[in-house]
């Protein structure tokens, strides 16, 4: 073995990827403020959006009533959002609907923050989706500790909206659905 130099990958850091630390600003934001009913949804700067600017206005628009309904702890209003069809690796809509009611029984002031780093139309005609690459949390106050509580965070999830009676609405998320989660980890079926 004269010659040969072992190969060594070396990982880079997290800190290396500068959209990561959008999920790391935005959830010790959320959490240092400790203000209540906060939202918000944006497109990032350097975002790839790849529909028109009619399309955005629509997708924002959902994502604007989501926000809305989950400060007001309106289950009717946030289940309103999704598609009759919804599939999130198995979860239905009764599932969700049984777990934003868990959601507002549990938790007060309900905050959501979703930064789109990526807006993509998929198909075209009734079959055309949306794909949005989301990293954004869930928030709100325990009403049994009274603490501010995270209840939910993702990092480039990638949300699917459907066009149903002309108006978008949540299809789901993209991907396979995954045999085993990885530890640590948990589903995020709530967009």
């Amino acid at each position: 073995m004269t010659g040969l130099t072992p190969a060594v990958a070396m990982a880079r850091p997290m800190w290396s990827y500068p959209s990561r630390w959008i999920l790391v600003v935005v959830a010790a934001l959320s959490l240092a403020t400790g203000t209540t009913g906060q939202a918000t949804t944006s497109i990032q700067k350097s975002a790839v959006v790849e529909v028109d600017q009619a399309t955005v206005n629509q997708i924002l628009d959902v994502f604007h009533k989501a926000e809305s309904a989950i400060a007001r702890g309106d289950l009717d209003g946030i289940m309103a959002l999704y598609a009759t069809q919804y599939n999130y690796h198995g979860l239905k809509q009764a599932d969700v609907r049984k777990i934003w009611f868990d959601l507002f029984e549990e938790y007060r002031d309900l905050s959501d923050v979703h930064f789109f780093s990526k807006i993509a139309k998929v198909g075209s005609g009734s079959n055309a989706i949306i794909e949005i690459t989301c990293t954004g949390n869930l928030l709100g106050f325990s009403k049994t500790s009274g603490l501010r509580v995270p209840i939910d965070s993702w990092y480039e999830e990638v949300h699917d909206l459907t066009l149903e009676g002309g108006v978008w609405h949540i299809r789901g998320n993209a991907g396979d659905r995954p045999r085993v989660l990885p530890f640590g980890t948990a589903p995020h079926p709530l967009f």
